[in-house]
C-alpha cells in the first residue's frame, strides 16, 4: 500500500498528547494494551502515513485488548487505575497524603482526566479518517471492516467485589474523572493497592532466577458450607484466623493428618470466606522457603492480613529448606510481620523424616554419625512444636464416612434413597482409596454424574 501524505484532526492529536501528560499514572504506559495504542497513534500522526502499517498498528493495539477479556477500552482504563501500585496509591494506602493540597494528588487528579480522554476516545473517527483519504482506493473495503471498540458498561456482570464495583461506577458515571480523586484515596486508604486488591490468591514462583507473586485469576472456589463433618478442627482454624484479622494474637498453624481428609480444602475454604475481611493467601512451595524475607519485606507494609500457605510439607534430611523454615518459625527479626501468619498441612506429624540408626535401635559401627543423635532426634520432633497449633485430621469410620456422604449429597441436591446411596458408597471405598472425605467427595461426583447420565438418556 501507498504513504499519503496525512493531517490528523484535533481529538486524535489531543489524545496522543494526553498520554504523553500522564505523570503518576506513568506506569500505565509500560502495559502492552496501552503501549500499543501509543504505537498506534504515533503511526497516524506521522505526517506521511503507510496505511498498511498503520492497519497492522490498530489491529495489534486491539487484539491485545480483546486477549486480556475487555471488549471496551474504557473498562480497561478503569480497571488499571483501580488496581495501579504508584505514588498516589500506595501513599493513600499507607495514609501519607493527608495534606489537602498534596502535589502527588494534585497530579494524580491530572492524570485521572487525561486517562478520561484516552478512555472514551472514538475510535470511529480514526476509520472516517482514513476513509477520507482513501474512497477511491481498491482497499478501503479493509479499512471499513476495522473492527470498533465500544465503551460497553459490561463491569456489573464481571466477578469483582462490591467495593470495587461501587468505585468503577462511580468512573464510569463522571464526566470528570480528577473529581474522583477522593473516592479513590478513601478505597486506596480501605483496601490497599495492586495486585493485593485485585486478587485474593497468590503462587509465589520463579522466572528466570527471581522470585515473583503471580495473582491466581480463579482461585478453587471450595467454601466452608461445602465441607462435612471436623467440624471442631476447623472451629480451632477458623478461631486462630479470626483473631489473626481483628490484629489480636494469633499463631501459624501445622494441620496434619491422614490423606484425603480435607486439611488443604480447609484452609483454601478459610480464604473464601474472609478475603473480604482483608484476608489474602500466598501458596509457598517447600523449595522456595529460602524466600520467605524477600516476601515478608513486601508484605509487611501492605494493610491486608496474608496466610503464607506451604501444602503437603515434609523433608528430606538436611534439606536446606528445612533450616530456612525453622528459622522462620523461631521469628528473627527479618521473619517477624504481624500481618504474616504460616499456615501448613502434611500427611507426617513429624515433618523430617527419622531413621531408625538415629534412634540407636541398631547397632553402628560407623565412625561417621553423630556422637549425640538423640539431639538431632529431638531437633527433628520439635520442628512441628515450633507451630502454636498443631490440629489433627484423622481418617473417618464407617459412621463418619457415610455422613460425609450424605452431606456432600445433601448439598448438591441429589434425589437418591440412603440405602442405595450407603451400599455404593461403601463399595466405592473398597474399590477405590479406602475412607476419607476425598474418597466421599469422588464417589459424590461419580453416582452424580452417573445419575445425570441416565436422565439425560430418557
Amino acid at each position: 500500500m501507498r504513504n499519503i501524505h496525512f493531517e490528523v484532526g484535533y481529538e486524535i492529536k489531543y489524545a496522543k498528547l494526553s498520554l504523553s501528560s500522564i505523570t503518576i499514572y506513568r506506569g500505565l504506559l509500560e502495559d502492552e494494551v496501552i503501549l500499543a495504542l501509543r504505537d498506534f497513534f504515533a503511526f497516524i500522526c506521522q505526517s506521511e502515513v503507510q496505511v498498511e502499517s498503520t492497519i497492522n498498528s490498530y489491529n495489534r493495539f486491539f487484539f491485545l485488548l480483546v486477549n486480556k477479556g475487555y471488549c471496551s477500552l474504557k473498562d480497561y482504563i478503569i480497571d488499571g487505575i483501580i488496581f495501579s501500585e504508584n505514588p498516589f496509591s500506595k501513599g493513600a494506602e499507607n495514609r501519607n497524603l493527608s495534606e489537602s493540597e498534596n502535589p502527588i494528588k494534585s497530579a494524580a487528579a491530572n492524570d485521572l482526566q487525561s486517562l478520561r480522554h484516552i478512555a472514551t476516545f472514538d475510535f470511529s473517527s480514526i476509520k472516517e479518517v482514513l476513509l477520507n483519504y482513501f474512497q477511491e482506493d481498491e482497499f478501503k473495503d479493509i479499512i471499513e471492516k476495522l473492527p470498533e471498540l465500544k465503551n460497553i458498561n459490561n463491569f456489573k456482570e464481571q466477578d469483582y467485589d462490591s467495593h470495587i464495583k461501587n468505585l468503577k461506577e462511580k468512573f464510569y458515571c463522571s464526566d470528570n474523572w480528577s473529581e474522583c480523586i477522593e473516592e479513590l484515596q478513601k478505597f486506596h486508604e480501605d483496601y490497599g493497592c495492586g495486585m493485593f486488591v485485585r486478587y485474593r490468591a497468590f503462587i509465589w514462583e520463579h522466572i528466570d532466577g527471581k522470585g515473583r507473586f503471580k495473582g491466581i485469576e480463579k482461585p478453587d472456589p471450595i467454601s466452608l458450607s461445602d465441607l462435612v463433618a471436623y467440624e471442631r478442627e476447623r472451629f480451632i482454624i477458623i478461631e486462630n484466623t479470626l483473631q489473626f484479622l481483628k490484629g489480636f494474637p494469633a499463631n501459624n498453624v501445622l494441620i496434619h493428618g491422614d490423606r484425603g481428609t480435607g486439611k488443604s480444602s480447609t484452609v483454601k475454604a478459610i480464604l473464601n470466606k474472609y478475603y473480604k475481611e482483608g484476608l489474602r493467601m500466598i501458596e509457598l512451595p517447600k523449595s522456595y522457603l529460602k524466600d520467605f524475607a524477600d516476601i515478608i519485606r513486601v508484605l509487611r507494609a501492605r494493610t491486608q492480613k496474608f496466610i503464607i500457605f506451604i501444602d503437603d510439607l515434609v523433608f528430606e534430611d538436611n534439606e536446606s529448606s528445612y533450616t530456612a523454615l525453622k528459622s522462620i518459625l523461631e521469628g528473627g527479626l527479618e521473619n517477624k510481620s504481624q500481618n504474616v501468619l504460616i499456615y501448613a498441612t502434611s500427611n507426617r506429624r513429624h515433618l523430617v523424616k527419622e531413621y531408625f540408626n538415629e534412634r540407636g535401635v541398631f547397632p553402628s559401627s560407623n565412625f561417621s554419625e553423630e556422637v549425640h543423635g538423640g539431639d538431632s532426634v529431638q531437633e527433628k520432633l520439635s520442628l512441628a512444636d515450633r507451630f502454636g497449633i498443631n490440629v489433627v485430621f484423622v481418617s473417618p469410620d464407617k459412621n463418619k464416612y457415610l455422613q460425609i456422604v450424605d452431606g456432600i449429597a445433601k448439598n448438591r441436591n441429589l434425589k437418591i434413597d440412603v440405602e442405595t446411596l450407603h451400599k455404593e458408597a461403601l463399595k466405592w471405598e473398597r474399590w477405590y482409596n479406602g475412607r476419607s472425605a476425598r474418597t466421599a467427595r469422588q464417589f459424590v461426583d461419580w453416582i452424580e454424574g452417573h445419575q445425570r447420565t441416565e436422565d439425560y438418556k430418557i
